[in-house]
């Protein structure tokens, strides 16, 4: 079976420029006293980018329109660097088995704490700690985001490092209008993110 995410980063330059980020689904009933009341449908983020806002040279474009065709449109997901958002010190792992560990993230604002899991983090970038001492696990997984000890670590290992937001295009016509020989511009290129990938 052919795989559905190609590890091939999205130009890095252009998702600098990008606009977007986070977001949730709610629904709100709005009742007769003018009460509401609101219904979390989704417990995990699913982030939406703009990547239009990014373009800024016929160079930038050229390789937009390069990786929408390697990725077949919406066919293919593939990473992408939110810059407001990706990097992690220190984070607590999540335990999946006593030498499995899970890379995420937390958002902590008071007592509340967000627990985002992180399934592409940046190979080269990963450090993972025991005890406050830095140590070099079997495996690190930048597919899953899971950390393989060869021996149960004595006490949850954490880890510091940058990540990608898997996403795919959300459609499959690039809609590209071209102003001059030097300058091609599109008005939205919608990114979304890809859960379970």
């Amino acid at each position: 079976m052919a795989t559905s995410y190609i590890d091939v980063p999205f130009p890095d330059a252009v998702a600098r420029g990008a606009t977007g980020g986070p977001k949730f689904l709610t629904d709100i009933v709005s009742l007769g006293s003018g009460a509401e009341q609101r219904n979390s449908r989704w417990s995990q983020r699913r982030a939406e980018y703009n990547i239009s806002t990014g373009i800024r040279t016929r160079t930038q474009m050229n390789d937009v329109i390069a990786h929408f065709h390697n990725m077949r449109g919406r066919a293919y997901s593939f990473p992408f660097k939110d810059w407001s958002d990706y990097s992690a010190t220190d984070m607590t792992m999540v335990e999946v088995s006593s030498t499995v560990w899970q890379l995420v993230k937390r958002y902590a604002r008071g007592t509340y704490v967000y627990v985002r899991t992180i399934t592409k983090p940046k190979s080269d970038t990963v450090i993972v700690k025991v005890s406050g001492s830095t140590v070099t696990p079997s495996a690190i997984d930048t597919l899953t985001g899971q950390v393989t000890f060869s021996s149960a670590p004595a006490v949850a290992p954490t880890a510091s490092f940058e990540f990608y937001v898997p996403v795919r295009f959300d459609d499959d016509h690039l809609p590209i209008q071209v102003d001059t020989d030097n300058k091609m511009t599109v008005s939205q290129i919608d990114l979304v993110e890809v859960r379970g990938e």
